[in-house]
């Protein structure tokens, strides 16, 4: 049981999301041409099948490699602090699954970049000034940071209670 808490399942969260990225985008290559869009609330959003060379809102085009450099480093980095770092406490498991879900959203683009040479994006918000297209490894990558820092500041861990502050209390 203790190899399938520490091992298994998160693996399996992360193969869960990086799996949930790439089918999104495999339907979108398999039912939308390149540069073609489809509506699916006008004005508001579509989906829009394009190949991004850079990273997000389009920076650095033909970075590639670079990006690919950094986020093996930044997927090294978080593997050591989950591992080492994150403790194990109710507050612990909401960063670990955090983390886990940023790893699994860097992987997504990470085998684009890799294997592909640019990312595909489809999901396309276009009711404000700026358009974003992104897509689900992108989402889970913003949430997961969003929620990691939600934690980090605003969430404070209750300290445990040992023998000497219960009876402290109790005095």
């Amino acid at each position: 049981m203790k190899i399938f808490k520490k091992w298994v399942l998160p693996i399996g969260l992360v193969v869960l999301v990086v799996a949930i990225d790439q089918f999104t985008k495999w339907l979108t290559v398999r039912n939308i041409p390149l540069g073609e869009r489809r509506s699916v609330i006008d004005g508001v959003f579509s989906l829009h099948h394009i190949q991004n060379t850079g990273m997000s809102f389009g920076l650095f085009q033909g970075g590639r490699w670079i990006f690919v450099a950094i986020t093996i480093l930044l997927i090294a980095a978080m593997i050591y602090y989950y591992v080492k770092h994150v403790p194990k406490s109710r507050l612990g498991t909401g960063i670990r699954i955090a983390i886990l879900v940023l790893i699994g959203g860097a992987l997504g683009n990470f085998y684009d970049r890799a294997f592909l040479g640019y990312v595909i994006d489809m999901l396309f918000v276009e009711f404000i000034h700026f358009p974003f297209i992104f897509n689900m490894a992108d989402v889970f990558v913003v949430c997961s940071v969003i929620a990691l820092a939600i934690m980090s500041f605003f969430v404070k861990e209750e300290p445990k209670k040992t023998k000497l502050s219960r009876k402290l209390k109790n005095e």
